[in-house]
């Protein structure tokens, strides 16, 4: 069995991958991207790649978005695809969550404005029980979040498109429950999949349900965000908009280009979508089953390219 990886630092990977799969030849797309494989463990390979890879039986998404695969005119048809689903950066992004809530429920974006005129002044404590999330996608990521801030004594809101029930979670579902969301929360935490669903879910009308004030936090996928819609929602300069601010992690366009308005936005703060990375020991011990699983003919979770996810 030849499993190759494409990703950053691949010659990791490759060392972790072949500690768990010892009989199989674990090569890199730097060494060696043309002989056929039989497993491609990738995150965004390039189309050229893909394209030599004629004899693949699976192919291993290292990561939880896949809409850079799922885009890639060399996709090849009909061979199944797999991601990661958690893989450790459930706790990652959780507290990179926790820190967003906290930044704005305990107004340091108000204290560290403030420090900048030596300002002196002291804000009323708002109680974590006053101040409901709303967390949009409640896949293994975005539950995993929900549960976390709900332990924390946040009251959490969470949405997806069909009905789930997790505990110590208000879930809600479809058009009627994201409208009912969006009326209840101060922070709202995007942690959608890209699909043509949730493309520009964040919205001019999405954002003017949010009650004033309200914040942003973005870990999920750049494309959720209508850029245009959110600075209209921030307002400018000294005057402020409905939104109080936004913490944002991902972008449609990375690096954001350096003339992006986002940047120098006062109420906005910016991280280069550094949120979840992957864990290389757990993702690791998830590819290896997962490869295990497919030689096998295990029934798996794929990802359905009409879906996105």
């Amino acid at each position: 069995m030849r499993v190759l990886v494409h990703i950053d630092d691949a010659d990791i990977w490759r060392e972790a991958l072949s500690k768990r799969l010892p009989n199989a030849e674990i090569v890199t797309s730097d060494s060696d991207r043309d002989t056929p494989a039989d497993y491609l463990a990738a995150w965004k390979p390039p189309a050229e790649l893909l394209e030599k890879q004629t004899q693949l039986k699976g192919i291993i998404n290292l990561g939880a978005g896949v809409d850079a695969l799922l885009n890639s005119p060399a996709l090849p048809k009909d061979v199944p695809i797999v991601k990661l689903r958690d893989a450790g950066m459930g706790p990652l992004i959780a507290d990179y969550v926790r820190f967003g809530v906290l930044y704005f429920q305990r107004d340091f974006d108000r204290y560290f404005a403030q420090q900048i005129d030596a300002h002196w002044q002291e804000y009323p404590l708002i109680d974590k029980a006053d101040w409901p999330v709303g967390v949009l996608g409640l896949g293994a990521i975005g539950a995993h979040v929900a549960q976390a801030l709900a332990a924390d004594g946040f009251p959490v809101h969470g949405w997806s498109r069909s009905p789930k029930s997790l505990e110590g979670v208000t879930c809600h579902h479809g058009d009627d429950g994201l409208s009912q969301l969006l009326g209840k929360v101060h922070t709202l935490v995007t942690l959608l999949p890209n699909t043509p669903s949730t493309r520009g879910i964040i919205s001019a009308d999405t954002l003017s349900q949010l009650p004033e004030g309200a914040s942003l936090i973005n870990p999920g996928r750049g494309a959720l965000i209508d850029e245009s819609a959110l600075l209209d929602a921030l307002g400018g300069g000294s005057q402020p908009g409905r939104l109080r601010g936004a913490l944002l992690d991902a972008f449609d366009a990375e690096p954001l280009p350096a003339d992006n308005p986002l940047w120098s936005h006062p109420r906005v703060r910016i991280t280069p979508h550094m949120a979840g990375p992957t864990p290389v020991r757990d993702a690791a011990d998830q590819v290896a089953e997962l490869i295990k699983a497919m030689e096998n003919g295990d029934p798996l979770d794929t990802v359905d390219p009409q879906a996105g996810y």
